[in-house]
């Protein structure tokens, strides 16, 4: 049964689960993506997103232990189908330049995802004068607008010509 939401403080919590079961889910995702990346800064990138990501992991349980928030008990269903569409990817026949491209396509909507996630939990967390919180979420959402760049970077430096 879905917890009533009638405060900010409510849809704050439910922001926070949601961004920590996305976060979990893509810890486990990452090296499988990373693996099947040919292209050497591509795969260096999303291992280094992996660890940028397992910090995020911890920044988030840290808000939840600050707040008195338990983060457990939810499935983020949008990380579920954007991790499910990247392994159907992974799965297709595709030339090694082609697959490059396409795992930073998935990887993209994933970013865009977050982005989307962690901006309107940071904007929730100031509004509740969650100063701290607000922080460690802004500092997170400045690491996935970054990943998001040296994605978009890689597509539109080589990759995608490659991939013609």
């Amino acid at each position: 049964m879905a917890n009533k939401l009638v405060s900010l403080d409510d849809l704050f919590e439910k922001e926070l689960k949601d961004l920590y079961s996305a976060e979990t889910q893509l810890v486990k995702a990452l090296p499988l993506m990373a693996q099947k990346a040919q292209d050497k800064r591509l795969r260096e990138g999303i291992e280094k997103h992996l660890t940028e990501t397992e910090d995020q992991v911890a920044r988030l349980e840290r808000i939840g232990q600050d707040l008195d928030v338990s983060l457990s008990g939810h499935t983020c269903k949008a990380m579920q189908g954007l991790i499910a569409e990247g392994q159907e990817t992974m799965t297709e026949d595709a030339s090694p330049e082609v697959m490059d491209a396409a795992l930073i396509a998935a990887q993209q909507r994933i970013e865009h995802y977050e982005i989307s996630g962690y901006g309107t939990a940071a904007n929730f967390a100031e509004r509740l004068g969650h100063t701290e919180a607000a922080k460690l979420l802004q500092e997170t959402l400045r690491q996935e607008q970054h990943a998001d760049t040296m994605l978009n970077d890689l597509a539109k430096s080589y990759i995608n010509e490659k991939a013609i």
